[in-house]
């Protein structure tokens, strides 16, 4: 099958087109025929050495977790799902190829393109579980730092879904769009305790930094305690005596038929940035490498 690995690690050129053997479901997974997968920042991450001792890797290897496709083959003891299914969720590794193997995953709602599903299950589960990790409820004041990526935009709109204000910081080009979404954008860097407090004179309850540049001080600053401030990418958050969640502690896979409910009902979307054909993974990771991106990047494949 087609599929994009990497044989060492380095820059987006490392990321090279191969053709490798399919892989097959085992017990308790299917197989999918991929339409579509999402690019995440940890992709690059990882494909550029900085994560090697935290999750060490045997090389080469395809990268890629968040998928969308058609079901062709069923384990044994999976039951609910049948071939000729169309799923998105989490490739238990390669997601970058033709076919890729899933435990779990959701339906994808029939007006739900192959693209916006590709763009959901990193989103989903990490907005679920760090909502869930802060104790996000009813008439809460929620700060996301870093909101126009995946994570933040996915965690803004299932926080008012749960009866909660939100306060994004973002760029200037993307206030409109997220005053649309219902969310009360302000600017980060430099001065942000100050506006924040302009917005919401009472306070905040609880914030998470989905950026990780140096916003912890002034996140804990503005919610008044470290135990209501949530990071999921500052290495710094134990000098600041700020949670970090990166799934170890437990996944939140119920946040992909959550996010997919909504999406039916209109109450939730993902904007999908900008698409590109599998080869082109190297161009995808070097414009999630440079940030500011709006939403998902997502490789076409079927």
């Amino acid at each position: 099958m087609r599929a994009v690995q990497f044989a060492d690690y380095g820059g987006p050129e490392v990321l090279r087109p191969v053709e490798v053997p399919e892989p097959h479901a085992g017990p308790g997974q299917v197989r999918v025929a991929v339409r579509a997968v999402g690019v995440n920042p940890m992709d690059w991450k990882i494909r550029s050495g900085a994560m090697r001792e935290m999750m060490p890797l045997s090389l080469p290897t395809i990268p890629g977790s968040d998928v969308a496709g058609v079901v062709d083959e069923v384990g044994a003891g999976v039951s609910g799902v049948g071939v000729g299914d169309e799923v998105f969720g989490f490739a238990t590794a390669a997601g970058y190829a033709e076919y890729a193997v899933l435990e779990h995953f959701a339906a994808k709602p029939p007006v739900m393109s192959w693209e916006e599903a590709a763009g959901l299950p990193v989103a989903a589960e990490t907005a679920v579980r760090a909502l869930d990790l802060l104790g996000v409820g009813e008439d809460d004041i929620l700060l996301v730092n870093g909101v126009s990526g995946g994570v933040g935009l996915a965690t803004a709109q299932l926080a008012r879904h749960r009866g909660a204000t939100v306060i994004g910081t973002a760029s200037p080009a993307n206030h409109d769009f997220l005053r649309a979404l219902g969310v009360n954008p302000t600017s980060y860097g430099p001065g942000l305790v100050e506006r924040v407090r302009d917005i919401s004179p009472d306070g905040v309850d609880e914030a998470l930094d989905t950026a990780g540049k140096g916003a912890l001080p002034d996140l804990v600053e503005i919610t008044g305690t470290s135990d209501k401030v949530l990071t999921i990418s500052d290495p710094d958050a134990q000098r600041y005596g700020v949670r970090m969640t990166s799934g170890a502690e437990g996944r939140s896979y119920q946040g992909l038929d959550e996010a997919a409910r909504l999406f039916e009902r209109g109450e939730f979307s993902l904007p999908v940035a900008r698409t590109f054909e599998l080869d082109q993974a190297a161009e995808a990771h070097e414009i999630s490498q440079g940030g500011h991106v709006r939403g998902k990047l997502i490789l076409r494949v079927g």
